[in-house]
C-alpha cells in the first residue's frame, strides 16, 4: 500500500500556496466531459458538489434522505471556528493551527492542520456571502465565543443552529447548480459499493431505497462525503440512519482505513433515560461558555440541586483545570464526567449524570442576553426532558458523537485507491485523536469549497474522459455481488432482529472500546465480536423482501458493515498501546489521571489494509512530523 503524502516541500505556512501552483489543472472546456460522483449532501458534500459543478464538472450526487438538507450536519449546533481576530484577543493563523494539533494530541499531520487553520476566514467569507445568518455585536461586526480547548474568542455562529444555516447555504449553492444541469441528483439511493477497473475508482453501484432497484453510475471520479461512523455504538448523538457502510466497502475494495480506533466521546449529552432508547441527544458545547459544570461533593446526595449549598458542590473542572476550566478539550470534559460518576458522585435517576448550570450566568448577564445566546437549545432541553434550564440545572453525560479515524488521504484528499477521495468526517485528515468543538463545520467546508475542487484537477487531467461506462463488466460484477449480499440477508430466516443485535454489539463496543479502554477488555472485544456476527449471519430476521421499501433491510445491510468494522476499530485500539486524546488506555496514564503518550513508538497514523474475508488485515504505519510545532505533553491546568 502507497502512502505517498504528498505533502510539498516548502515552509508550513507557504505550503497550500506552493502546492496549488504545482498542481495540474483541466481547462474550463474540458471540465464539463469529466464526469465526477459524489455520494452524501451534508457540509462536505453539499460544497464539494456545488463547487465542482459550478466549475464545470459534470456531478452526479447522491443522498439516503428525502432531500439533500436532511443531512445530519443540520444537527450540528455551537459554532464554526476561524481565525478572523474579531476580538482582539491574540488569535492568529497559528494560534488556530497550535490549538488544534494539541488539542488532537499530536497525533495529525501538520501540513494538513495549518492548511485548515489558513483556510478558515475564507469560509467565513463564503458563508457570510451565502446569506448565513451569523450572531452580530452591537456594532455589526460578527459575534464570536469560545470553546473548549481555547483561550480566545473564535466560534462563529447563528444561535444553537449553525449547522443548519451552513447547510442552508451550501444546498442554496447545489440548487442552483441542480437548476442550471451541473448536477444530477439522486435522493433515496444508497451506495452499495464502489466499482474498480484497471485500479482506479470508476463508478458506485447504488439501491434505490423506493423501488429496490439496483443499478450502477460510471464516473472518473469518486468523492466520498457519507460521514463518521458512532452508530457504531448504537446510542450516539448521530442520526440514526449515519452509518460506515460507504467508506468500509471503499475499505474492502482498496481504500486504507486510518486511525479507526480515535472516536470522539462528547461530554454534553443529555443522559439514557430508558432502557429502550434508540438515539442520544446532543447539548451544544457552547453551552460551556457559560454553564458551570458540578456534581455534589457527598456520595448519595439526596437533596435538588438548587438547596446544595455552595460549599458543597464539587466544580471539579475548575479545581483541576484552573487556566481552562469548563472549557477544557472534549476528551478531558468526558473523562472527568464518566470518572465523578464511577466515584458515586453522579446525579439523576441512574447517577449517569452531572450538572450544567446557568444560575451564575443567569444572575450576571440576566434573562435576555443568556436567552439571546441559548434559548432554542433551553427550549429543545425542555421538550425532551420536562425540566427548564432556566430553573434547574441541566445534566449531562459523555456520549459517543464524532469520528477522527476515516479512510486515509494524502494532502489532495485521494484515499490510496486511485480515483476516490474522501472529504469531511469520512477521512482521517485533520484533527488526530480528539476534535476541538467547532471544527467540524471547519474542516468539511474547507475540504469541500477550496480543497477538492482544485486538487481533484490534478488527477482528473492524468485520464482520459468518457473511456468507461457501465456496460463495462466490473459493473455487472459488482452489481451480482451486491444482490448476492442483499439475498443472502433475505435467505437467513431467523429469529432475532436487527436492532437488537446493533444494540448488543453497541453496548459491547461501548463497554470495552468507549470512553477507556484496557488491553483485557479490547481482547474481550475481539473475541465476541465473531461471535455476535455468526448469530447475525444465522439468526436474523428481516421482514419484507428486495422490492421496494424496506427499512429493515437497510439497518441489517449496515449493521453487517459495523459488524466487521467494530473488529478492526477494537484492533486498531489495542494496537496502539498508549493513551493520546479521545483514546485512553487505562495502562497508560499520568499520576494526574491524564493521557500518557508514547512518542516513541506511536508517533504515526495507522493506516489498515483489507487482505481478505476472514483474513487478519495488514497495518502500514505513517510516519508524523513535528516540525512547526514541537512535540510537548498537553497540559490545561496552568
Amino acid at each position: 500500500m502507497n502512502l505517498d503524502d504528498r505533502v510539498p516541500e516548502a515552509p508550513i505556512e507557504h505550503m497550500w500556496s506552493t502546492h496549488k501552483e504545482h498542481l495540474r489543472l483541466v481547462g474550463p472546456r474540458t471540465r464539463p466531459h469529466y464526469r465526477v460522483i459524489v455520494v452524501g449532501t451534508g457540509l462536505a458534500g453539499a460544497s464539494a458538489a456545488a463547487s465542482m459543478a459550478a466549475m464545470g464538472y459534470h456531478v452526479e450526487c447522491f443522498c439516503f434522505q428525502d432531500s439533500p438538507r436532511r443531512a445530519h450536519s443540520i444537527a450540528a449546533q455551537g459554532g464554526i471556528n476561524a481565525a478572523k481576530d474579531y476580538r482582539n484577543d491574540g488569535d492568529s493563523v497559528h494560534r488556530l493551527f497550535y490549538d488544534t494539533q494539541k488539542g488532537g494530541d499530536y497525533r495529525s499531520r501538520e501540513a494538513n492542520v495549518w492548511r485548515l487553520a489558513e483556510l478558515s476566514a475564507s469560509i467565513i467569507d463564503q458563508a457570510v456571502a451565502q446569506g448565513v445568518p451569523f450572531a452580530r455585536e452591537y456594532g455589526g461586526l460578527l459575534a464570536n465565543r469560545s470553546f473548549g480547548g481555547v483561550l480566545v474568542e473564535r466560534t462563529f455562529y447563528c444561535r444553537g443552529e449553525t449547522g443548519q444555516q451552513l447547510l442552508l447555504g451550501a444546498c442554496s449553492a447545489l440548487a442552483q447548480q441542480i437548476h442550471d444541469g451541473n448536477v444530477k441528483m439522486h435522493t433515496r439511493t444508497e451506495l452499495l459499493d464502489v466499482v474498480i477497473v484497471d485500479g482506479r475508482a470508476r463508478g458506485i453501484v447504488v439501491r434505490d431505497l423506493v423501488t429496490g432497484e439496483i443499478r450502477s453510475h460510471a464516473a472518473e471520479a469518486v468523492v466520498l462525503a457519507t460521514g463518521g461512523y458512532s452508530n457504531v455504538y448504537y446510542l450516539s448523538t448521530n442520526a440514526k440512519g449515519c452509518n460506515v457502510t460507504a467508506t468500509w466497502r471503499a475499505h474492502k475494495r482498496g481504500a486504507g482505513f486510518a486511525n479507526p480506533c480515535y472516536n470522539q466521546i462528547h461530554p454534553t449529552c443529555i443522559p439514557v433515560s430508558s432502557e429502550h432508547q434508540a438515539k442520544l441527544t446532543l447539548m451544544s458545547e457552547s453551552l460551556r461558555n457559560d454553564g458551570r459544570i458540578w456534581v455534589p461533593r457527598n456520595e448519595g446526595e439526596t437533596r435538588s440541586p438548587g438547596e446544595i449549598p455552595e460549599q458543597d458542590r464539587y466544580y471539579y473542572l475548575e479545581e483541576r483545570y484552573p487556566r481552562f476550566g469548563n472549557l477544557v478539550p472534549r476528551d478531558v470534559a468526558s473523562r472527568n464526567a464518566k470518572n465523578v460518576c464511577d466515584d458515586g458522585l453522579g446525579v439523576g435517576p441512574s447517577r449517569l449524570g452531572v450538572y450544567l448550570d446557568f444560575r451564575d450566568a443567569i444572575s450576571d448577564h440576566g434573562h435576555e442576553v443568556i436567552g439571546a445566546r441559548y434559548e432554542n437549545l433551553f427550549a429543545m432541553y425542555e421538550r425532551i426532558t420536562g425540566e427548564s434550564p432556566w430553573k434547574t440545572p441541566m445534566r449531562i453525560y459523555p456520549a459517543p458523537h464524532y469520528t477522527m479515524g476515516g479512510l486515509w488521504v494524502d494532502y489532495n484528499l485521494m484515499t490510496t485507491l486511485p480515483g476516490l477521495f474522501a472529504v469531511g468526517e469520512a477521512n482521517f485528515s485533520d484533527h488526530g485523536a480528539n476534535r476541538l468543538g467547532a471544527s467540524s463545520m471547519m474542516q468539511c467546508l474547507a475540504d469541500g469549497y477550496f480543497i477538492i475542487p482544485i486538487t481533484i484537477g490534478d488527477y482528473l487531467s492524468r485520464h482520459p474522459y468518457g473511456d468507461i461506462d457501465t456496460s463495462h463488466a466490473a459493473f455487472a460484477d459488482a452489481e451480482r455481488e451486491a444482490r448476492g449480499r442483499i439475498e443472502r440477508l433475505l435467505a437467513i430466516d431467523g429469529s432475532t432482529t436487527v436492532e437488537s443485535l446493533h444494540r448488543e454489539l453497541g453496548r459491547l463496543m461501548w463497554d470495552h472500546c468507549g470512553i477507556a479502554r484496557s488491553e483485557d477488555g479490547l481482547r474481550e472485544a475481539l473475541a465476541r465480536i465473531p461471535e455476535l456476527r455468526d448469530r447475525f449471519w444465522n439468526d436474523l430476521r428481516i421482514v419484507g423482501g428486495a422490492a421496494g421499501i424496506n427499512q429493515s433491510l437497510e439497518h441489517a445491510g449496515r449493521l453487517a458493515d459495523f459488524l466487521e468494522f467494530a473488529e478492526l476499530m477494537c484492533r486498531d485500539a489495542l494496537q496502539r498501546d498508549e493513551s493520546c486524546g479521545c483514546h485512553f488506555r487505562e495502562e497508560h496514564q499520568t499520576e494526574e489521571g491524564e493521557a500518557l503518550r508514547d512518542d516513541v513508538n506511536f508517533s504515526h497514523v495507522t493506516v489498515w489494509e483489507h487482505t481478505g474475508e476472514n483474513v487478519e488485515p495488514k497495518m502500514h504505519e505513517e510516519p508524523l512530523s513535528f516540525e512547526a510545532l514541537p512535540l510537548a505533553q498537553r497540559n490545561y491546568k496552568t
